[in-house]
């Protein structure tokens, strides 16, 4: 339970048995054990007003003046209706026209007045003393509260457009892994990363400094011409918690994609399934490795022909890119990894990535690839007619095989 559950319980249990001078006096006193934002808090725990909680913090001040009564049935002093109004009472339409300038629904009203401008409590107490309401920013603040409004960033949670066969290539997925898994074959998960800025700037996350001494960055994210930007793409498999990083330093492509691929299995595949004659991939439906692209299926026809195996390939449906294993087993963990860190230079990027560790086992090998992709290689039908691919009867363009060409 948070601080202001207690407080609220707490209050709660007292109000019957206190008056409204020992009530002041104990919401005083629980701010000045609580510290920075005490008052308010309280404040908002007790029902009292924050100028009620600064009375009583000056009653603790002088301790030979406190006010003591006799406890009332009522709990008042004062008698019934003394006091101030609070200004809700004064003015019954302003929780309304409140309320009308950041609904959701009012606000999307191109008429509405802060349709187009930040919402900040400032503006909509701007706005309200326009409309003739006497109110501060601090009292906005407090209303909003009781409107049940909250500062809320954004969250990531639309899909897009979602496909009606989503879940069931999910299941086309998992029963293809379980078969696979079940005869000692390879699975791996693809993907690439973000692109990074190699040089001092500002990564995501905090890490332990000396106090006083954070490590300081660049003031703008512009890219260094010499250092450039690195493409992680990662390779991770599924049944051994391992995964491979190749960090390429141009394009993001699919022959890139598939090169990092083949050195994952030069690196360390081959030695987890020496007798291996088929590979499945499960990737995303976009990028370098998406479900459309030419190239990609030209590259992965080359890997097919030069391992002698025939790759099996499962793409995610638009849009839920995030179910992809890599994402939350690997690229999560390697994100974790160089929090607060800048990446100085491609050496920090690999080593990085390759120190990455979890509880549960995973390692990451990493190497650089100074290898120069090219962009917009254009792929001819009549290539395509040549591939030896026979697509799933289930959503062919997302399943779908490639086997080594038979010599004629």
């Amino acid at each position: 339970m948070d601080n202001l559950a207690m407080l609220q319980q707490k209050y709660e249990l007292l109000r019957p048995h206190l008056d409204e001078a020992t009530m002041r006096i104990c919401a005083a006193a629980d701010a000045v054990v609580l510290g920075r934002g005490g008052p308010s808090l309280v404040a908002k725990a007790s029902g009292l007003s924050r100028t009620t909680v600064y009375a009583g913090l000056g009653d603790l001040k002088q301790p030979d003046i406190l006010p003591i009564a006799p406890v009332r049935a009522t709990g008042r002093i004062r008698r019934p209706g003394g006091g101030r109004k609070s200004l809700t009472e004064v003015d019954p339409d302003l929780l309304s026209d409140l309320n009308r300038l950041v609904d959701p629904i009012t606000r999307g009203d191109p008429e509405s007045p802060l349709r187009w401008t930040c919402k900040s409590t400032t503006k909509l107490a701007q706005e309200l003393r326009d409309q003739g309401h006497r109110v501060s920013q601090r009292t906005v603040w407090t209303l909003l509260d009781q409107l049940g409004y909250s500062m809320q960033s954004n969250r990531k949670a639309r899909e897009g457009t979602e496909n009606p066969d989503r879940d069931a290539q999910f299941l086309f997925i998992a029963n293809k892994v379980e078969q696979f898994q079940a005869n000692g074959l390879p699975i791996i998960s693809v993907d690439t990363k973000k692109k990074e800025l190699i040089g001092r700037f500002k990564n995501a996350g905090r890490e332990w400094q000396r106090k006083g001494l954070p490590e300081e960055v660049n003031v703008h994210d512009f890219a260094d011409k010499e250092l450039g930007k690195v493409v992680p793409y990662g390779v991770y498999d599924l049944t051994h918690n391992q995964g491979w990083v190749s960090v390429g330093i141009n394009h993001d492509t699919a022959e890139f994609a598939v090169a990092t691929i083949r050195r994952w299995w030069k690196r360390m595949g081959a030695r987890f399934y020496p007798e291996a004659t088929d590979l499945l991939i499960t990737a995303d439906g976009g990028g370098s490795n998406g479900s459309r692209v030419r190239l990609w299926k030209i590259e992965i026809q080359k890997l097919a022909q030069e391992l002698n195996m025939t790759i099996h390939v499962c793409h995610f449906p638009p849009g839920t890119s995030k179910w992809n294993k890599i994402e939350h087993r690997m690229f999560c963990h390697i994100s974790e990894n160089w929090r607060g860190r800048p990446l100085e230079s491609q050496a920090v990027v690999v080593n990085l990535i390759a120190n990455t560790r979890t509880n549960k086992g995973l390692t990451i090998k990493a190497e650089i690839d100074e290898a120069f992709y090219p962009t917009g290689i254009k792929v001819p039908d009549k290539d395509m007619e040549q591939l030896a691919l026979i697509r799933d009867e289930f959503h062919g363009e997302w399943n779908y095989m490639i086997a080594p060409k038979q010599n004629p």
